[in-house]
């Protein structure tokens, strides 16, 4: 506690508008920083059980984990939208205003999750042949059972982040944690049971990642239908229909969703691109993502928090204070990410030391994971967790802007440039990504000293 009030910004905020403690705040981090690491690292463990199933398994699997992200995101970003809408609506005290946006968005992230799910199960052989359609035959069969079972998944997945929005609103996020460590662990004994003792090979990866998210949804809606939350999921907040507050959320959160769909659809040309490294730099690739992802917890989680905060601080008209913990927690983020980063670099050696891949493609594995971590460790605050902010103020078209050009024109362009065109492989890939970071973290920090986000407006 003490070490958070230390990170306070001098020009402090009179008692009264402190809507927030430094307690509050821990309140909120601690859960969802708990759920992330949970949740990234069964995806570490994940891979190496995959990785018994050999190293064409663990590319299958790496490779349509690119498209579960992509989905994943649109879908968190679409209940984000709605989150922030619901923040907002608390922070001026409109309860009844908040339980029926947070209705509205629950229909929307379901039928989306649905829209996915018809996509992908009518679809999958074209998509998996247009995007990786050079890789070796055994890849591409793993693919193609584990995007058919993840496929019927995403329904579930769209009620799960539809209710995680609306528990972040409230600052409940213990109530997350608690149901990822529940579908997470689902996840862990089910594949357990699945490579090892079964010897399903991916189906039996793809089948407990099913039940889990079916699982999660069920206990997600039981737990938002309590009486005693500050908002609360009912048949009256989702019908009737009120198209001009689902207008409203659909506009807050579309920039944010077509941010993520661009932004993961060019990791998808950019896993295409590695596709053509051979099976080697692929399953170096998957490995590292994992790594990757843990190395995001921090900003994750301090993005979140971001929400909750500054969505209820401008719904409350209060910009002085959104200002204040606006800096607040950028600080809180840096630090965090750095000390996470160190660390995470001096144990994954230890983790790479179980996988069962050969020594070629660990050693390539952990030369990704060292340029990565390092960049991500003193970015990540600015580019990752400081746009989240701006989206909670209603400022999502300059946000999304910033990414798309940040991602998918350089990202992309650089990932060609040092990849394929200079040679380097996915190590030149990995290059293009601190690339990336830095245009977007100058972009963010010169539109957030310029303050006109603060000039957002998302409620009337």
């Amino acid at each position: 506690m003490g070490f958070i009030e230390r990170l306070e910004p001098r020009n402090n905020l009179e008692k009264e508008r402190k809507i927030f403690s430094s307690s509050n705040l821990i309140a909120i981090l601690i859960p969802s920083l708990a759920e992330q690491f949970f949740t990234t690292l069964v995806g570490l463990v994940d891979t190496l059980m995959v990785s018994y199933a050999g190293e064409a398994a663990v590319g299958g699997v790496s490779l349509v984990n690119q498209l579960a992200f992509l989905f994943i995101f649109v879908l968190s970003a679409l209940s984000g939208g709605g989150g922030i809408v619901v923040s907002q609506y608390l922070g001026r005290n409109d309860k009844e205003s908040a339980d029926k946006a947070a209705g509205q968005f629950f229909l929307v992230s379901f039928f989306f999750g649905l829209l996915i799910m018809a996509i992908c199960l009518l679809f999958r052989i074209n998509i998996l042949s247009s995007l990786f359609g050079s890789i070796e035959r055994d890849v591409m069969d793993a693919a193609t059972i584990y995007l058919f079972v993840t496929a019927l998944s995403w329904p579930f997945q769209g009620i799960y982040s539809a209710s995680a929005s609306v528990f972040n609103a409230m600052g409940r996020t213990k109530v997350i944690m608690k149901v990822s460590v529940l579908m997470n662990t689902i996840n862990v004994v089910g594949n357990f049971i699945g490579i090892f003792i079964l010897r399903l090979g991916v189906l039996g990866v793809a089948i407990p990642t099913l039940i889990g998210r079916m699982v999660a949804a069920f206990v997600m809606v039981k737990a938002l239908r309590d009486k005693e939350n500050t908002v609360q999921l009912s048949f009256k907040g989702m019908f009737p229909l009120s198209f001009s507050l689902i207008a409203l959320i659909v506009s807050i959160s579309i920039p944010g969703a077509l941010e993520n769909f661009l932004f993961h659809f060019s990791k998808v040309a950019i896993s295409s691109m590695v596709s053509q490294f051979g099976t080697s730099s692929i399953a170096a690739y998957g490995s590292a993502g994992n790594f990757w992802a843990m190395s995001s917890i921090c900003a994750v989680a301090l993005g979140r928090c971001f929400v909750t905060v500054i969505g209820r601080t401008m719904g409350a008209g209060d910009k002085e204070a959104a200002k204040y913990y606006t800096r607040y927690l950028l600080r809180i983020s840096f630090v965090f990410s750095i000390l996470w980063n160190l660390a995470l670099l001096l144990i994954s050696p230890l983790f790479l030391y179980g996988f069962a891949l050969s020594q070629e493609t660990k050693a390539l594995t952990f030369m990704l994971i060292l340029v990565h971590n390092t960049a991500f460790a003193l970015l990540c605050s600015v580019h990752s967790a400081l746009p989240n902010g701006l989206r909670a103020s209603g400022d999502v078209k300059w946000v999304m802007g910033a990414s798309i050009f940040s991602t998918v024109i350089c990202r992309v362009f650089f990932s060609w440039l040092f990849g394929i065109r200079l040679g380097l492989g996915v190590i030149g890939v990995t290059l293009a990504m601190v690339a990336d970071w830095s245009v977007k973290s100058l972009l963010v920090l010169v539109r957030y000293r310029s303050g006109k986000w603060l000039q957002k407006k998302v409620i009337s």
